[in-house]
């Protein structure tokens, strides 16, 4: 599985971050790679917790910060692309979004995911402007009702649910 992670680029409260490193500890049950677009803020923390755990990490750096020193372990690849351009990228190479909030940038890449279908799980509570969106949009972003957003306020329990999810989607592909 691979999970794009949607992540504030400014540096995060020690709250956040802390939710942050709990959503990699736990997701590392799953086996995923998790694809980043930057090395920087809450996206910082989520590379620096993964290679802890020693998992596949990839950056899919935008050209105006494709220069930023990252760890040994962690695979860049320069997008040639601005920020937007650069989500687009990370958002479609993924299997599913994974808001850990953010601002607009995270709030792009999650009408990203909905409006290719897909699956989106949202870390809610996180203090950041992401967290309107479980107002705004408790389930669906539109009536068209491409893929319904999951909200969770727990980051272990997000992991749970995606790992959950991930095996049905083994069961059903392989019978």
């Amino acid at each position: 599985m691979i999970i794009s992670i949607a992540a504030h680029s400014e540096e995060p409260n020690s709250e956040l971050a802390e939710k942050a490193r709990k959503f990699v500890r736990s997701i590392k049950a799953c086996n995923p790679m998790l694809l980043l677009g930057g090395y920087w803020g809450l996206m910082k923390v989520v590379v620096d917790e993964a290679s802890k755990e020693n998992m596949k990490t990839v950056l899919i750096l935008p050209i105006e910060r494709e220069n930023v020193i990252i760890p040994r372990d962690v695979i860049s690849i320069k997008s040639s692309c601005e920020f937007r351009c650069r989500s687009v990228i990370l958002v479609r190479s993924g299997d599913i979004l994974v808001s850990l909030g953010g601002g607009v940038g995270t709030e792009i890449e999650i009408m990203i995911a909905y409006a290719m279908g897909k699956p989106i799980f949202a870390l809610s509570n996180t203090g950041l402007s992401t967290d309107q969106f479980a107002k705004a949009f408790p389930e669906y972003i539109d009536d068209r009702k491409v893929i319904k957003i999951r909200y969770f306020e727990d980051p272990e329990e997000m992991a749970k649910e995606i790992c959950k999810s991930e095996m049905k989607s083994v069961k059903t592909t392989f019978g």
